[in-house]
């Protein structure tokens, strides 16, 4: 059942490909996709169905929610180029963890932590309060967070206590 829903959560991702930005089908898709990304965990752990491949799914889930948003949202924001380049060393960083994950534990490594959840939190409402807070502001919290997990995650993986 929670699988189920995680691979909701990738087909209401694809979708949004094809609605309009700031629409109605696209905030529904959008906010189905976020409940469904906190409903599959809580029904994986409620039914004592927690496994390997339902996290790897998560994760997939995810990045495909992130990368269509991304499609659909750079052109139409005017993101300063500091932004950018904070944006890139999070996601170098992120690279660095995957290598040392298969490195130092033979395997790929998800880590749900506190803090990944937070950022994952943060980066869910930034599209929805895009029309009421500067992007400017905004990304300056969910980066500095998101900075902070990334670190973090490196670091669990690297001890082995993700």
């Amino acid at each position: 059942m929670a699988n189920t829903i995680t691979l909701f959560r990738m087909a209401a991702g694809i979708v949004l490909l094809l609605c309009p930005v700031f629409s109605p089908a696209f905030y529904v898709f959008y906010i189905a996709a976020g409940l469904s990304d906190m409903l599959d965990g809580f029904v994986a752990r409620k039914t004592d169905t927690v496994s390997e491949l339902g996290a790897r799914l998560d994760t997939m889930a995810d990045f495909v929610l992130v990368v269509v948003c991304l499609i659909k949202l750079l052109p139409i924001l005017s993101i300063p180029a500091w932004l950018y380049i904070w944006i890139g060393i999070i996601a170098l960083i992120k690279v660095v963890n995957i290598v040392s994950g298969f490195t130092v534990q033979k395997r790929f490594v998800a880590v749900h932590s506190v803090m990944n959840k937070a950022t994952g939190a943060l980066l869910f409402l930034m599209p929805l309060t895009i029309p009421a807070v500067s992007l400017k502001y905004s990304a300056i919290v969910v980066c500095a967070v998101a900075t902070f997990a990334a670190i973090q995650e490196g670091h669990l993986i690297r001890t082995g206590r993700e």
